[in-house]
């Protein structure tokens, strides 16, 4: 029986993204028929610990003899772990939330990176408020979302469309210190201005009801990455406001097979379809390609690598394939809005599909990060 070892983390204010990052694993490999694959998971707490990563990837490895690892981590955490899975001869799948933008993006050939793109989006997303004649913005991030190098995709992206960054914002990391109060004394001096705003999850509900406490009724056009459109968070958050949109990754309305099996099996096994499990889902179709690859290519890991090359596939959110220049999925995203349901909740609209998406990728991944650094190591939204 072959056997897949995944590295799963925990989250503080995504309680269950262990049990969804496993189910959508689980049920995507009982989806394509392969109860004969068996699954081992470690723990790695916020995937911050670089020790107990290590340790727990080598257990996988030499205890377990996994065929492949999946990790739930950042790049930089990865990197850590290359010379391991060099010296096992093993590879292993990251599955990236895509917050972090390298230094170096990465060329092991025994690493591959899943991404949700959250870089991406927000540098789309900027894109989009440059497009709609917005020429100031204000940059507004939480305190944990505002230490990863989306910030820098997102302010590089508005600059390069002739924006200028005139303010900048980061909460409090507790509710109690939350506040969206400095931008009432910036929109007044900038009424013209967009609000590009990286959040993930509780920051998402108390921002958009700072929002609408603070500036109710009067729209400000905020411009979200993929993961302020997590559909678990919003489905509990106030509504703030009718010209809040930008990019999102996947959302439960996108209309396909796929989708509508995924969300399907998720819900009966007695979880949440959202961002984690659709990860897992996808992460079954890679690592069963890979499995496929080690039996006919008799473990040699550049054949492996260039069959994953040639690879493509159908997620819940469309084809997805790799890019061979970083390692990295390229999958479509999705120009979105927030519209209000009858209870006054926010709601994911998919207006359209992103237009150019490799091309913004290849362009992305060739910044000059200027001697812009990350000091997080945790895995984004694991805190």
């Amino acid at each position: 029986m072959q056997t897949i070892g995944i590295l799963l983390p925990r989250s503080t204010y995504y309680q269950t993204i262990g049990f969804d990052l496993y189910e959508g694993l689980r049920s995507g490999l009982k989806h394509q028929g392969r109860s004969d694959v068996r699954i081992v998971t470690e723990n790695i707490g916020f995937g911050a610990e670089k020790q107990q990563c290590y340790r727990s990837a080598e257990k996988l490895l030499l205890e377990e003899n996994v065929s492949v690892v999946i990790a739930y981590i950042g790049h930089r955490m990865a990197q850590l772990l290359r010379p391991l899975f060099l010296a096992a001869n093993k590879m292993l799948i990251v599955l990236d939330a895509g917050a972090n933008l390298p230094n170096e993006w990465p060329s092991c050939p025994n690493i591959f990176y899943h991404s949700l793109h959250n870089a991406l989006g927000a540098s789309l997303a900027a894109k989009q408020a440059a497009n709609d004649g917005l020429k100031s913005a204000g940059m507004v991030t939480g305190y944990y979302d505002g230490g990863y190098l989306h910030t820098y995709s997102i302010s590089k992206a508005f600059e390069e469309k002739g924006g200028a960054i005139t303010f900048n914002h980061a909460t409090g990391f507790r509710s109690e210190e939350f506040t969206v109060e400095p931008l009432k004394e910036y929109l007044a001096q900038y009424p013209d201005s967009a609000l590009l705003s990286i959040f993930s999850g509780d920051f998402v509900q108390w921002y958009f009801e700072g929002i609408k406490k603070s500036f109710d009724g009067q729209n400000l056009p905020v411009y979200l990455p993929p993961f302020g459109f997590e559909e678990m968070m919003l489905a509990d958050t106030e509504y703030p406001g009718n010209k809040i949109k930008g990019i999102a990754a996947w959302s439960k309305k996108l209309v396909s097979d796929e989708n509508e099996a995924f969300m399907d099996t998720i819900t009966a096994a007695g979880r949440m379809p959202n961002l984690f499990s659709l990860l897992g889902w996808e992460g079954a179709s890679i690592a069963l390609k890979v499995l496929d690859l080690i039996e006919t290519y008799k473990n040699s890991i550049p054949q492996v690598v260039n069959g994953l090359y040639e690879f493509e596939f159908e997620g819940p959110r469309g084809r997805i394939y790799f890019d061979p220049k970083t390692n990295t999925s390229i999958a479509p995203l999705y120009h979105a809005n927030i519209i209000a349901n009858a209870e006054g909740k926010c709601e994911v609209h998919i207006e359209r599909i992103a237009d150019d998406v490799p091309e913004h990728f290849s362009e992305m991944s060739a910044y000059e990060l200027d001697n812009a650094m990350s000091a997080w190591y945790n895995s984004y939204t694991c805190i």
